[in-house]
């Protein structure tokens, strides 16, 4: 078998060396693509920890707004009590109870929230005119659970709106918003408070005249 020999120093071409160069290459590439991939899986973790956050939050909403409705019976049973002619505010209370309770989306349950807090508010102006109900016991400790369900409700829907605008503007960066393309991250709806619910006088206010 002939091998080619280079004639000015007699090695074999076969037996060059690679020059540095290529090495050094090689290396700057292998670093780059060392680099992306760091980035990469940082990228995605913070996604998925800041998706799962916003879980975490809208679970606490669930919980409080489940702690509300809990509540309705009980209130409306202690109201019908004593003003049995306000039927169709009470009414009004249990048919907003059960649109939250089958509310699916945080579109759907806000505005469902939002209606069921219109109807305690209603609720709450027609107890005035009840001495006898304003004074009752079991109506007075249902109140405070409720202003205290209120007040929760109010702070877990601050937390939650704080960490989806957190999630949404991380998911909308570059490079992130290429990797959330690609893993399937959207953005989160805030859970906001309806024109009607801004408009409206707060329960809690009505609670404390």
């Amino acid at each position: 078998m002939n091998v080619a020999v280079n004639p000015e120093v007699g090695v074999p071409v076969s037996g060059r060396r690679r020059s540095p160069v290529i090495w050094v290459v090689l290396g700057l590439l292998f670093l780059v693509i060392l680099f992306l991939s760091a980035g990469a899986c940082s990228t995605y973790n913070r996604m998925v920890t800041l998706n799962e956050k916003v879980d975490e939050a809208w679970a606490n909403i669930e919980s409080q707004l489940k702690r509300r409705s809990d509540l309705i019976p009980n209130l409306v049973a202690t109201v019908k009590a004593f003003a049995k002619q306000e039927k169709e505010v009470l009414i009004g209370v249990t048919r907003a109870r059960a649109r939250l309770d089958n509310a699916e989306g945080v579109a759907d349950v806000a505005a469902a929230s939002s209606d069921l807090s219109n109807a305690l508010a209603r609720l709450m102006v027609v107890v005035e005119a009840y001495p006898e109900l304003k004074s009752n016991e079991n109506f007075l400790q249902l109140q405070a659970q409720l202003e205290g369900t209120e007040n929760r409700i109010n702070k877990a829907r601050l937390d939650y709106n704080k960490i989806v605008k957190d999630y949404n503007t991380a998911i909308k960066r570059f490079p992130a918003k290429i990797f959330a393309a690609w893993f399937g991250f959207e953005p989160r709806d805030f859970f906001e408070a309806t024109e009607a619910e801004r408009e409206n006088p707060d329960v809690q206010e009505l609670f404390e005249e």
